[in-house]
């Protein structure tokens, strides 16, 4: 069911109707796990990142969204996101856990493509806010390399009809990253902050966006103000900081 609509419907759409291009696919390995993580500034790019690759890419999704008990609508959410093989993340109590990981690190066991949005919520204002660290987690966990994606003029707007459209979406996929020197570190916090720092300032590398040391959820929901999110705009995520030392036993 993937193929029939990514092919079908997906794909044509992209490339034909909203002119979308991609640049840097070559840096996708042709087998083998891997974490595409990308910026998330609309909602369009988890459709249009997978219509323009050539690999199947699969995105954790709200547990919640494969249940489909509320109505007939989360009915047919359940059977797409199920038929089309993505895979539930289960956030209980907001942080990702190992145990909650499962089934995506099930689908990177198995040689899948995983993409992610390390930011945990669209942009608020197109900037690009401080990446959660489950993006980490799950890289050392797995052992796969981390992607670093930047998808733009992926929103949109009214077009004929006010029918919704995207015009000439563009996606940039950058060199691997590997962080296989700390293997066994899953739950060191330092380690993984490093590390979802440096995958952070990968996007921002290709993007081109400001960098906010904020999460981006904490300006949607009003905890932090604009003027605050201002105040907290940095040059690089993690300014570069020191790398962790390396677990015993590992050379540098």
């Amino acid at each position: 069911m993937y193929n029939f609509f990514k092919y079908l419907l997906f794909r044509p759409v992209v490339k034909f109707l909203f002119r979308g291009t991609v640049v840097g696919e070559e840096n996708i390995p042709t087998t083998g796990g891997a974490l595409l993580a990308s910026n998330h500034i609309a909602a369009g790019e988890t459709f249009i990142t997978p219509a323009l690759i050539r690999r199947t890419l699969t995105f954790p999704a709200k547990a919640e969204l494969f249940k489909g008990n509320r109505g007939l609508g989360s009915k047919i959410v359940a059977w797409f996101m199920k038929s089309i093989k993505q895979v539930p993340l289960d956030r209980e109590g907001g942080r990702v856990s190992l145990e909650g990981l499962r089934p995506v690190l099930q689908v990177l066991a198995d040689g899948g493509l995983v993409g992610i949005y390390p930011e945990g919520t669209r942009s608020p204002d197109g900037r690009l806010y401080k990446g959660h660290t489950g993006v980490a987690r799950m890289a050392l966990a797995a052992g796969v390399p981390v992607i670093p994606v930047a998808a733009f003029r992926t929103g949109a707007v009214k077009g004929l009809f006010g029918i919704p459209w995207i015009s000439r979406p563009h996606v940039v996929i950058g060199k691997p990253l590997d962080f296989s020197a700390y293997a066994g570190l899953h739950d060191d916090r330092a380690t993984l902050r490093w590390i979802t720092d440096e995958v952070m300032a990968g996007i921002q590398e290709l993007s081109g966006q400001t960098y906010v040391e904020a999460y981006a959820l904490s300006v949607k929901r009003g905890s932090l103000t604009p003027a605050e999110a201002d105040a907290r705009v940095q040059e690089r995520p993690g300014l570069g900081g020191t790398p962790p030392p390396l677990p015993s036993g590992k050379l540098s």
